[in-house]
């Protein structure tokens, strides 16, 4: 299976917009908002295992073979 988020990132840039809030107040702000971000993030799931090279070889052949005529004997 093939992996569509992996590139994407999904991490969200922080910024504050408050024109009162000193550099200091908006620094401790984002580092909370990010802090809290990390600690309720969810767990990464688990890679699958490879699969069966002798099943997939398998599955590779049955598809890439052509279809056979109806037999008139049936």
């Amino acid at each position: 299976m093939y992996d569509t988020l992996g590139a994407m990132n999904r991490r969200p840039q922080l910024s504050i917009v408050a024109p009162n809030a000193s550099p200091e107040e908006a620094a401790a702000v984002v580092a909370g908002l990010e802090q809290f971000m990390r600690a309720t993030a969810p767990t990464p799931v688990p890679a699958e295992p490879a699969p069966d090279r002798w099943q997939q070889a398998a599955l590779y052949e049955g598809v890439a073979r052509e279809p056979q005529p109806a037999s008139l004997w049936l």
